[in-house]
């Protein structure tokens, strides 16, 4: 008895040395009264620090970066069980938390640091039944490319990191497309965690106001089904009287480009390719945090550490309700037979909201001698403003039972695996009837858009076809949790597709042909074996005057329409099996 009890006051003494360790590791945002954030290196080194005094808090790495560096999550439990099995297997709620995507917006790095530091000390309580993964830095290479310089029109800190990633890519529109090693990391990260709540902290821009902490939530409807419902009705209202209780009024994301957001804004459409469109996709509740740029640095850090604490509050209180309706939602979408893919704002329905701004006004301008917008903050107003914030689906595709792949198409499908879509290979090669869609039209973007130009106003016909598939071509069933995002990157007019990413752009070039001197004859005689071309051919002279005109146009019209045409050319080559 008496050794247990000196063992007891040995662990005390122990914890009580360690918590006083903890208290005493600064951080750069602390030691410099809020003018600084730290460098990507000091960064990781504090992380390791903290894990290194504490069972509470571990670092591990997830993969890989374009930087070079390896991504890393650190995960933060108040009960020291820190290993994904034991976090499995007690069923805790998981809150990911996502920092520096953009490294010039830090002050979710900042926060995040303040945040385990002070759970670990417990000034911050972090209930039993959740647990903290946390990405200290996701975008590395914009951290390195550190700068006094960079947003001129932000207040603070002193030096941060650019936008851009080592490739130059803004991470926050890549989350489909997956170009960068990131991405990658990050989607099987995300999967393999499969977090509860997904918060990815911002900074924003745009219009003066007086709030210092907006808030972008994913879009209601586009979640969907009773996750949509709980998200706009109870979990989002609860969030924000938590933050009013800590002193901050939130607003909705101010998604305006005028000069007067009084007048309202529309709901930001976050599609999948962003990250909180991307997690809406896996029925995960996802937030944008958005500070305001002009705001000074320690409000901003501050402001967004009492969100995630706000958070953090409701996903322990009502974690059983979160995971009950997230189960009843990905029953939802097994069982759907179709899917939204398309969607418009809501023009005739509005939610009010209080926004704290002030008086928008025009002056000469000392550049240029114009008129310029400036905001006069001896004039701030509280007025409600009309925020739409609804959205409506503009069309609903049929599940197919299977998607067929075939295998060449290895960028899709290395994507496909990331994010842990279930699927099995054909064992043999085989025959099997499809509907197929074939592209009529399409438009590519005349700039390039995040490495890409993507294909957008996508027009396809569908036909059905039998199609001859190898050994190895992968068959996708549907009904799986993954429905959703199935269906954003295969379905070609889909937003984010694969298509729209250009992945099948090989099929939009012809690479078999004729000589037309050559195959006058051919086409002569094969159209006078074919009355149904003939007429085709006599119906698109009699509607198109360019076309009667064009001796090439109708022998490439009789190609098109002959057993010698491409068979692959404008053959989108994803394949659906119907039920």
């Amino acid at each position: 008895m008496q050794l247990r009890f000196a063992l007891l006051g040995l662990l005390i003494v122990c914890t009580l040395r360690g918590q006083s360790q903890v208290s005493n590791l600064k951080t750069i945002f602390e030691l410099s009264e809020g003018k600084q954030t730290p460098t990507y290196p000091r960064i990781i080194d504090w992380w390791k620090k903290l894990s290194a005094l504490t069972p509470q808090v571990r670092m591990e790495t997830r993969g890989a970066t374009d930087a070079g560096y390896p991504l890393h999550l650190v995960i933060v439990a108040a009960d020291g069980k820190t290993d994904w099995a034991s976090i499995r297997k007690s069923k805790k709620r998981i809150i990911l938390i996502n920092n520096g995507i953009h490294p010039g917006e830090p002050d979710g790095i900042d926060a995040s640091m303040l945040l385990a530091r002070d759970i670990v000390t417990r000034k911050i309580d972090l209930p039993n039944n959740l647990v903290l993964a946390i990405i200290p830095v996701y975008n590395i290479g914009g951290a390195l490319n550190r700068s006094e310089k960079y947003r001129v029109d932000q207040n603070g800190p002193d030096a941060f990191g650019s936008r851009g990633n080592s490739q130059n890519l803004d991470l926050n529109r890549d989350f489909i497309k997956c170009d960068s090693k990131e991405a990658l990391s990050f989607v099987r990260l995300f999967r393999d965690i499969d977090p509860d709540v997904f918060i990815d902290n911002h900074v924003s821009n745009g219009a003066d106001y007086q709030h210092v902490m907006t808030l972008l939530t994913t879009q209601y409807d586009k979640l969907g089904g009773v996750m949509g419902d709980y998200l706009r009705n109870k979990m989002e209202p609860a969030i924000y009287a938590r933050m009013k209780e800590k002193g901050y009024d939130l607003v909705p994301y101010v998604n305006s480009y005028g000069d007067k957001p009084e007048s309202g804004w529309s709901m930001y459409w976050d599609g999948p390719r962003y990250s909180s469109g991307y997690a809406a996709l896996w029925q995960c509740f996802s937030f944008v945090p958005e500070t305001h740029m002009l705001k000074p640095y320690t409000d901003r850090v501050q402001s967004t550490l009492a969100l995630m604490q706000s958070f953090i509050a409701y996903t322990a209180q009502f974690g059983d309700e979160i995971a009950k309706i997230r189960n009843e939602m990905r029953n939802e979408v097994k069982k759907a037979t179709s899917l939204p893919l398309g969607w418009s704002v809501d023009k005739s329905r509005t939610t009010p909201y209080l926004f704290k701004g002030y008086e928008a006004g025009y002056k000469p301008s000392a550049v240029s001698g114009m008129d310029r917008l400036y905001y006069d903050r001896s004039k701030p107003f509280e007025r409600m403003v009309p925020v739409q914030d609804r959205y409506i689906s503009e069309r609903s595709i049929q599940k197919p039972a299977y998607y067929v792949i075939p295998q060449g198409w290895h960028r899709v499908i290395e994507r496909l695996e990331a994010n842990q879509v279930a699927y099995k290979k054909l064992a043999n090669d085989t025959a099997i009837e499809c509907e197929v869609y074939r592209i009529l039209d399409y438009k590519s973007g005349s700039k390039p858009y995040e490495g890409h130009h993507p294909n957008t106003e996508v027009k396809v016909e569908t036909v059905r076809q039998l199609i001859s598939f190898r050994r190895g071509d992968w068959l996708i069933p549907t009904g799986q949790m993954g429905d959703r995002f199935i269906m954003e990157v295969l379905e070609p007019q889909a937003e984010d597709s694969y298509f729209t990413w250009n992945f099948f752009d090989p099929i939009l070039g012809q690479k078999e042909g004729y000589s037309s001197y050559s195959f006058e004859d051919i086409a002569s005689n094969f159209l006078n074996s074919d009355t149904v071309l003939q007429r085709k051919l006599t119906e698109k002279k009699n509607t198109d005057p360019a076309f009667a005109q064009s001796g090439r146009a109708q022998l490439d019209f009789i190609y098109r329409n002959s057993p010698w045409a491409e068979p692959g050319f404008m053959r989108y080559p994803v394949y659906r099996i119907t039920r």
